[in-house]
């Protein structure tokens, strides 16, 4: 396996398994309380990983079908378990391990395309002006490592939201913070 992929897998991993831990202290309920109106759930932020590492690892870079509703990541309130959450997260995982898994050192300096909903790429540049098509590019080695560093950002504020839920200053996940 390519350098970089393995290190990208590793790391990601790591995170995933520190999201489990997490999840699995909670209740449904908890996972999906905000904490302000303002702010997402536990349970959001668990789609919304899902749907980004699904978005450019499995469908940009594997070239997979383009399927996500990114808003809907973070205006859902319940209705999921943990544990679906914990299989969407584990089946997204062992979908972009596939993909990159077969990739070769060359593939890193490929290009590839990044495909988004029309309304979701409004909202996240906040444009108003018709946009024709809902897609940026990048090479591989750059978005596995912007995946990457999203995945841990997003991983490391589940395990703070669970030590606000729970009112503990455990190293929950076996890590000293």
């Amino acid at each position: 396996m390519v350098e970089l992929i393995k290190d990208v897998m590793e790391d990601m991993n790591k995170q995933l398994d520190r999201i489990e831990q997490s999840l699995n202290l909670l209740t449904d309920e908890l996972i999906w309380k905000r904490m302000k109106e303002t702010m997402n759930s536990i349970g959001n932020l668990c789609h919304h990983l899902a749907g980004n590492e699904y978005q450019n690892l499995v469908s940009s870079i594997g070239n997979r079908p383009f399927i996500r509703e990114r808003s809907r990541e973070f205006t859902t309130s319940g209705g999921i378990s943990k544990e679906e959450l914990i299989g969407l997260l584990r089946r997204t995982r062992a979908e972009s391990e596939s993909v990159l898994c077969a990739l070769v050192n060359d593939d890193l300096s490929r290009e590839v395309t990044i495909r988004y909903d029309l309304d979701d790429w409004r909202r996240m540049h906040r444009i108003d002006s018709p946009v024709h098509e809902a897609c940026d590019t990048r090479m591989v080695n750059r978005l596995l490592v912007q995946v990457s560093a999203h995945y841990g950002y997003h991983a490391g504020q589940i395990v703070v939201l669970t030590k606000m839920l729970l009112n503990t200053d455990e190293h929950i996940t076996g890590q000293y913070h």
